[in-house]
């Protein structure tokens, strides 16, 4: 149905979220870059938008930009191709200045999570190939016997 997505964050320091999520590897799409945004390139057909305030205010007029430190407005869960990758993003992401959130271990499959700069959550997660094609409750049940 859909081919991209585009999501849409306020960051209240355009150039600290650049260095943020630089130091984590990322990198980000200029030619949809200027003083008020920037394309940070997630994966081939995902980005999100990192917009300054009061620029992300003008998409939603008579709506409050939420505060993300103090109000949850989304989780953006990324997958990755292993455990190691998960706590290797998550480290560099708490060194780079993001706040950790809690780690969940359910053998087939792991996720890590923390807070950007501006309160954004973000979790990292992994999940064995076999349980995703068959789906977690029946991988689960099939490993159980």
């Amino acid at each position: 149905m859909h081919k991209t997505i585009f999501v849409n964050l306020p960051v209240a320091d355009l150039d600290a979220s650049k260095k943020f999520f630089g130091a984590l590897g990322y990198r980000f799409d200029e030619r949809f870059s200027d003083e008020n945004a920037a394309a940070l390139v997630l994966g081939e057909t995902m980005v999100a938008m990192l917009l300054k305030r009061d620029f992300y205010q003008s998409f939603v007029p008579g709506r409050q930009v939420i505060d993300a430190h103090k109000v949850s407005g989304a989780i953006l869960c990324l997958d990755v191709d292993s455990r190691e990758i998960v706590d290797a993003l998550v480290g560099k992401a708490v060194a780079a200045g993001a706040t950790f959130g809690d780690t969940e271990d359910h053998g087939f499959m792991y996720g890590s999570s923390f807070y950007d700069l501006d309160g954004h959550g973000w979790e990292m997660m992994w999940m064995d190939p076999a349980a995703a094609e068959a789906g977690p409750e029946a991988f689960a049940a099939q490993n159980e016997s």
